[in-house]
């Protein structure tokens, strides 16, 4: 891809001596400071210090949170193309020209997905939690991903702006990744080589709850429908409770209980027409998605 127009946002807050590291590595890839666009959200640090030494654009965001910090950053962009990394030297910069590239492919959103890491970089726990997480996100929107929560990533500017923005924190790539695939968007994923953090480590596991919440409420409001039949499919719990209690009785004791034979058949009759209904939701959800698809490329031939 020749002189792709895009800019590298790097959204920040204490991150003196990872930035300066991921500062570095871009200029030693022969990346243009004048590409790069630090977005600060009140460090104290001397975070700021370190990008001035360096000669990037540094902006102080609105609010706070990186969703904020990157809503911010697309207050000043005007290019084509948005990079999106960390500031705490995680990702290596010399996967951006991969991501560039494959946007110009027809992409409009590319994800570095994290697949191998630095001794010490991410433990299990937050491998096994990112996993869950991806996959929940993929049953509900339909797509096969395998890192959606990344902090690398690349999209189309125009595109992007589309995004609200409303979920604060750690959600804002789940939130920009459901915008996309809701609206039909291509997406792809690029495999990437992921690093300890250089500094204070600021994701914890109370974040993935935080996250789970977020990628929740996402698809509340991206698939209300589908949300809507999958809680009532959780009926099944208690009537195959009831279900299962009134056999065992009735094997063992020759009781019957009458009531909760009635509770059990109610709940999981509904439970059942629920998760069918839920089913059929899905599926249309990604009749649609896929139809979207098409006609977007069909308008780009």
């Amino acid at each position: 891809m020749e002189n792709p127009d895009y800019t590298i946002v790097i959204p920040v807050l204490n991150e003196k001596d990872g930035l300066e590291k991921t500062l570095q590595e871009l200029v030693e890839q022969g990346y243009e400071v004048s590409r790069v666009l630090v977005v600060d959200g009140g460090s104290t640090d001397g975070t700021i210090e370190v990008a001035k030494m360096y000669g990037v654009r540094i902006i102080r965001q609105d609010g706070r949170g990186k969703a904020a910090a990157i809503k911010t950053a697309l207050k000043y962009l005007d290019t084509e193309y948005t990079v999106v990394i960390d500031g705490d030297y995680t990702y290596p910069a010399e996967y951006i020209r991969r991501l560039l590239s494959k946007l110009s492919e027809g992409y409009d959103l590319v994800i570095g997905a994290r697949r191998k890491f630095e001794k010490g970089a991410q433990g299990l726990v937050y491998r096994f939690g990112n996993w869950v997480l991806t996959k929940l996100f993929d049953l509900f929107y339909g797509i096969n991903l395998t890192d959606v929560l990344s902090g690398m990533y690349a999209a189309r500017t125009s595109l992007l702006r589309e995004v609200g923005f409303e979920f604060k924190g750690f959600s804002v790539e789940a939130e920009i990744v459901s915008h996309f695939a809701s609206m039909g968007y291509r997406i792809s994923e690029i495999p990437i080589y992921y690093r300890k953090r250089v500094g204070r480590k600021k994701l914890g596991v109370r974040h993935g709850f935080s996250i789970l919440l977020s990628i929740i409420l996402l698809t509340w409001r991206y698939n209300p429908t589908f949300t809507v039949f999958l809680l009532g499919a959780l009926l099944l719990i208690p009537g195959l409770y009831f279900d299962f209690y009134v056999i065992l009785r009735y094997l063992f004791y020759h009781t019957i209980h009458h009531v909760r034979a009635l509770m059990g058949a109610v709940l999981t009759t509904s439970g059942l027409i629920s998760l069918a209904l839920a089913l059929i939701t899905f599926y249309l959800k990604r009749m649609e998605i896929r139809l979207s698809r098409a006609i977007s490329r069909c308008r780009n031939i």
